[in-house]
């Protein structure tokens, strides 16, 4: 177990809430002050991010385990609500509970990197840049607690917490349909955490920690088959009951996925969300969903996963085709790459029901270069809007000539999202439908999913022809090329996609361990081999 502290204080602690004291750093500076927000906002995203390369710089990759402590590295524990029941067996213990694998270390680097590209990318807001800038630092906050969160009651805690600062960016700072988006999105995820809560309480009652005998949140206790109790809700294994709890927990992460069909929040809120939001929401929030599939469902109830792992693989062929088609038939440029994130995270679903090492590893690298290649792609569009003001694929033409910098950077973008050899992606699908393949139970499912790589390509390529190359349109004479910000804010995503395309090992390497580890248990505890 590694531990490392700042002060006294746990470095997981400062990463998780720097943001807080970020935000009420914000508040206290004069509103007149508008160049002193900007820069104190982007400020400690910087410092998180330098925190976070800390971490990665001392994190063990050897060390194995997802369900047993000595797994997890810097550990941070102590009581944070205790209350002891007299006349009923009703006493609550819950911890503050923090502490990294090798399934959230490459999340954390991720959030950090794009918690800072996006804090750039807000300079551009002009409206009530205080209130922006604090609500943008509450999120940093929520997104980063989830992935590092090792007590159910405080993973939910943090889950929760996002919502509301993302309802006020999108409701306040973002287009036309600002409101009609913010309340789908809010209503959407809230449905979702009633199935995480109610899948939680489940889990809660029916399992009790082996030390104290009362019952427990705690994530990895709950992972212990042991722990839960054999005459209670969830007891045993293969019953109706697990069937439906991981169900709940499905339909509560597939909604922040997305997956089809509950995936019709995610184009309305990218396309009315400011440029930094639309970062965030596809870079960090759409990974959340599947990592808690991985972090909660398939470790807390790994017979059901298995049992589950065809219709999981459907969903995620469906996201892959159904998402690629939506995308070809865009003319808004950012509902085209919300349409594409959704064809991107069905690759994820289909490496986590193949339930093998490799497509873990391919599921768990596609999240963290998603991250990484839509973020160029939304920072390109918001570049592209601030200056011409509209979207419509339709209305330019010719753009390579005029801006050769912002052509050069979105083709690489492009390319890294068609999936392109020597770019990042290519590692993460190979991988994906390798493991796919691998298990004979999704065999044939993957084989058709590979059709997502021609169509991927055919709106990728169809939209290049339209944007940058022909006759460019008259009232564009005077558009400028990407300034120096905007290039500042995208070439370390650029550096991010080509050197893990061509070496990803880094990344590799800190979650192999983990996925080993995660693979075995569930096969294990499941009773079942893969693909036999």
């Amino acid at each position: 177990m590694v531990e490392f502290k700042l002060f006294g204080i746990g470095i997981l602690s400062w990463i998780v809430f720097l943001p807080i004291v970020g935000m009420i750093v914000v508040l206290l500076i004069p509103k007149s002050l508008t160049k002193s927000v900007k820069y104190v906002a982007l400020m400690f995203p910087f410092i998180q991010m330098i925190l976070c390369v800390v971490l990665w710089m001392n994190y063990d990759k050897f060390l194995p385990g997802v369900n047993t402590l000595e797994g997890f590295q810097f550990i941070e524990k102590f009581t944070w609500i205790n209350v002891q029941a007299l006349l009923w067996d009703g006493s609550v213990h819950i911890d503050y509970f923090l502490g990294l694998d090798g399934i959230s270390m490459p999340m954390i680097l991720l959030t950090s990197l794009i918690s800072f590209v996006g804090a750039l990318a807000s300079f551009s807001v002009k409206k009530n840049e205080k209130g922006y800038y604090a609500m943008y630092l509450l999120l940093v906050t929520g997104m980063m607690g989830v992935f590092c969160a090792l007590d159910f009651f405080l993973f939910f805690v943090f889950w929760e917490v996002m919502l509301l600062p993302m309802y006020f960016l999108i409701g306040i700072w973002g287009g036309k349909r600002r409101e009609y988006a913010a309340i789908k999105f809010f209503l959407y995820t809230l449905f979702g955490s009633v199935f995480i809560l109610v899948a939680m309480l489940a889990l809660y009652f029916s399992s009790k920690d082996p030390a104290t005998g009362l019952h427990t949140f705690n994530m990895l206790t709950l992972m212990d088959p042991q722990a839960i109790q054999s005459d209670s809700l969830l007891g045993g294994i293969g019953t109706n009951f697990r069937y439906l709890a991981f169900v709940a927990l499905f339909i509560g992460f597939a909604i922040k996925v997305p997956i089809f069909p509950f995936h019709t929040w995610l184009p309305d809120a990218h396309v009315e969300a400011p440029t930094a939001i639309s970062v965030i929401l596809a870079g960090v929030l759409l990974k959340m969903g599947a990592y808690g599939i991985l972090r909660i469902s398939y470790p807390m109830f790994p017979d059901a996963a298995i049992y589950f792992i065809y219709p999981m693989a459907i969903l995620g062929m469906i996201n892959i085709i159904y998402g690629a088609l939506c995308a070809m038939a865009q003319t808004d440029f950012k509902k085209l790459i919300a349409y594409s994130s959704i064809s991107h995270m069905g690759y994820v679903i289909l490496g986590i029901a193949s339930t093998t090492t490799i497509g873990m590893n391919g599921a768990i690298l596609q999240m963290f270069n998603h991250g990484t290649i839509t973020a160029v792609l939304f920072l390109m569009v918001g570049v592209l809007y601030d200056r011409a003001h509209t979207r419509g694929l339709d209305d330019f033409g010719g753009l390579a000539n005029k801006m050769p910098k912002y052509f050069g950077v979105t083709i690489i973008g492009f390319f890294a999202a068609l999936g392109l050899p020597g770019l990042s992606a290519f590692i993460s699908e190979a991988f994906v439908f390798l493991g796919g393949f691998q298990n004979e139970t999704i065999r044939v499912i993957t084989i058709i999913s590979t059709l997502g790589i021609v169509l991927n390509a055919a709106y990728i390529l169809w939209t290049t022809q339209r944007v940058f190359f022909g006759k460019l349109p008259e009232r564009w004479g005077s558009i400028t090329d990407i300034n120096g910000r905007e290039l500042l804010s995208v070439v370390p995503l650029i550096i991010i996609i080509i050197i893990l395309g061509v070496y990803p090992a880094p990344i590799l390497d800190l979650m192999s361990s983990s996925v080993n580890h995660l693979v075995s248990f569930v096969t294990e505890a499941s009773g079942i081999v893969v693909g036999q």
